[in-house]
């Protein structure tokens, strides 16, 4: 049998003429297993974990105490104006919502194609899908003014109907659509951790940790039967994800797209908007997947070629960003109309040309790096690479939202968008509450789809 070549802890050695595995590192089904239960059953929380939620779930008090400030003060405390009505927590929304596009993309698309490299990193996506939805849905909420009437957004029975919702705006279109796709990734995200809950459950050597982890279980065994309603279950939750991934930014995108403001009311939006997010989910993904794997141990199971595979389908997607930007300009001149063309001018040469060309750098120069294969598979380099993306994605939604807005058909009601220290403060504290609650899952639930990776390794890998 010719010899190979062991692989480093990276992987970053590969043998000649052959694909790097997907597991490296010599792992047995037993080893993988105690490889990923390590990270939950260490008797003591790492210090730099003490350290990372700290930081974060100040920001996250910050964030509440911030939404509690609005409500009592008024929306007069955020930047919005005459005629910029829609400021930073639309643009928020929007980025976060984006955000969690790759953890249905790789959960459920990725399966439903049989792409095995998805199954280390499936975890990490459709737990940063769950978080990144929990932040974007706060936004819409106390971006209506009278928080306490947001249950208008329902279509509830009631006597009163003028209290119905308007079934014809975009805006309530957001409401089903984020709702569905939170329903359906948590249940799809719950139903793929059951068989490793079970795993911690009989592992576990504190009688409140076999609780939980027995609750959380559903009475899992590993029978014959759970295994078949397990598959087809997840099948069904693919099933019904894999549309989600194209209708639900396409939905966010209405929310530009059919009114008549140049700048927004363009076809191109839906497509252009499910790229844009894919490409930035990616960007978190990758962000969020390099330092845990390497804080946590698990070098072995997401590897280099995980992590280009991400790399390159950020390359094809931030491509089509930069082609729908080229679109954006062309479909401008060529359609004669005055304040279109002059919507696209003013976003490239007007007072927020700095923001238009922050986001032109970000998101159509930065990830033509991945083009380079050192770049691809340096995980310090990607990592840049990742954050560029992701400031440049905030930009676009900054750029569309409030260069449109700021000057519209008439010079004499133009107007200026200067953010506050509340508007700042709460971009920040979204970013809390979205660390918090990722650090919290990396601490305490199984963040690596054990039964699913080892339905990937080597055959011989167990002997």
């Amino acid at each position: 049998m010719a010899s190979t070549v062991s692989a480093t802890i990276d992987n970053t050695i590969e043998e000649p003429g052959r694909r790097p595995t997907l597991v490296g590192g010599g792992h047995d089904y037993a080893s993988l297993t105690d490889a990923v239960c390590q990270v939950t059953e260490r008797p003591k929380t790492p210090l730099g974990w003490y350290i990372g939620f700290g930081i974060s779930a100040s920001l996250t008090l910050v964030f509440f105490g911030l939404i509690g400030y609005l409500v009592v003060t008024g929306v007069g405390v955020w930047g919005n104006n005459s005629p910029v009505f829609w400021g930073f927590p639309i643009v928020n929304f929007v980025f976060w919502i984006g955000i969690g596009h790759a953890g249905t993309l790789i959960s459920a698309v990725l399966f439903l194609f049989r792409q095995k490299w998805r199954t280390s990193i499936n975890r990490f996506a459709e737990a940063m899908t769950i978080f990144a939805v929990v932040c974007a849905g706060i936004f819409p909420g106390i971006h209506i003014g009278r928080v306490w009437f947001a249950y208008w957004l329902a279509p509830y029975p009631s006597t009163h109907l003028s209290m119905w919702p308007n079934f014809r705006s975009p805006l309530l279109w957001d409401v089903f659509a984020v709702s569905t796709y939170a329903t359906v990734s948590f249940l799809f995200w719950y139903m793929g951790m059951v068989p490793d809950f079970a795993t911690l459950r009989d592992r576990a050597k504190s009688k409140l940790r076999q609780f939980a982890y027995g609750i959380a279980a559903l009475g899992w065994t590993g029978s014959a039967r759970h295994w078949s309603r397990y598959e087809k279950a997840y099948l069904l939750l693919a099933a019904l994800a894999t549309p989600l991934v194209l209708s639900v930014h396409s939905v966010v995108s209405f929310d530009f797209a059919v009114s008549q403001l140049p700048g927004w009311h363009t076809t191109v939006f839906p497509p252009y908007f499910v790229a844009g997010a894919v490409f930035s989910g990616f960007a978190m993904v990758l962000m969020l997947i390099v330092p845990a794997r390497a804080w946590f141990g698990l070098k072995d199971l997401v590897t280099i070629r995980h992590l280009e595979n991400m790399n390159k389908i950020m390359l094809a997607t931030g491509s089509m960003v930069g082609y729908a930007y080229m679109i954006e300009f062309f479909m401008a001149w060529y359609s004669g109309n005055a304040y279109e063309q002059f919507a696209f001018i003013n976003r490239a040469f007007g007072p927020y040309a700095w923001a238009y060309w922050t986001m032109v750098t970000c998101n159509v120069v930065a990830p033509q790096m991945f083009w380079f294969k050192k770049i691809r598979t340096t995980p310090w380099m990607m990592v840049i690479v990742a954050v560029f993306i992701n400031i440049g994605m905030w930009f676009e939604r900054f750029v569309i939202v409030v260069t449109s807005l700021g000057r519209d058909f008439l010079p004499s009601s133009w107007g200026l968008f200067k953010p506050t220290a509340v508007d700042m403060a709460m971009l920040v504290g979204s970013f809390g509450l979205f660390f918090t609650l990722f650090l919290l899952f990396c601490r305490y639930l199984p963040v690596v789809a054990m039964a699913e990776v080892k339905s990937v390794m080597p055959h011989d890998s167990h002997e």
